[in-house]
């Protein structure tokens, strides 16, 4: 079994759970509908990795920036940030015939985490923000989520017995894009009143 870090040392998560279309300006950015319902979907520990990639064999690869939470005895007891990996373009033909997603959201090396920070709280306003070569690419907040860190947490206990390790990951902001090969992927998230940093990470991408 593939793990990150937390403080207390590697986890080993069962599943990865992931929230789609949580971002009302990145719905539009994909030109999609608002969905009426919260959209799910699975990714495997198989798809954890600390290699950033912009080729998946011969598919390009799209980055997605989230806001990620840890599950632990009935809550949210850890927070990072991880990148989503998508094959945009086959999850375009497969979404076009009603067909699951998961060969485009779900391979190996699909998902990336910084360490986890431990939190008190998971309904601080956290704030994330991915440069990529030193540009700012994406901007998140927990505030402009459609479905809160609780209210997802909510649903997905209703849907899934969730195991101690689990991962969430709450949907991207705008910015989405193809991943450059040969470029410097940082992360850093803040939370509650402090302007310093919860952490800080970084990816070279191949």
């Amino acid at each position: 079994m593939k793990s990150v870090l937390t403080p207390e040392g590697t986890v080993s998560p069962s599943k990865i759970l992931c929230i789609g279309r949580n971002y009302v300006d990145h719905i539009h950015e994909l030109g999609n509908e608002v969905p009426e319902d919260m959209v799910v979907f699975l990714k495997p520990n198989s798809a954890l990795s600390d290699t950033l990639n912009s080729h998946h064999l011969e598919d390009v690869l799209h980055f997605e920036t989230e806001l990620c939470f840890m599950f632990e005895q009935g809550r949210f007891s850890h927070v990072g940030i991880g990148l989503d990996l998508t094959k945009r373009e086959l999850q375009n033909k497969l979404k076009a015939k009603g067909l699951p997603w998961e060969k485009a959201k779900a391979f190996d090396g699909a998902a990336l985490f910084s360490p986890f920070v431990a939190i008190k709280d998971a309904s601080m306003p956290f704030e994330f923000e991915l440069k990529i070569n030193g540009e700012t690419t994406q901007l998140g907040h927990a505030d402009l989520m459609i479905y809160s860190p609780a209210t997802i947490l909510t649903e997905l206990q209703s849907i899934f017995s969730l195991e101690d390790g689990d991962i969430v990951m709450t949907g991207t902001p705008k910015g989405v894009g193809v991943i450059p090969a040969n470029t410097l992927f940082e992360v850093s998230l803040r939370g509650g009143e402090t302007k310093a940093p919860l952490l800080e990470w970084q990816w070279q991408s191949n």
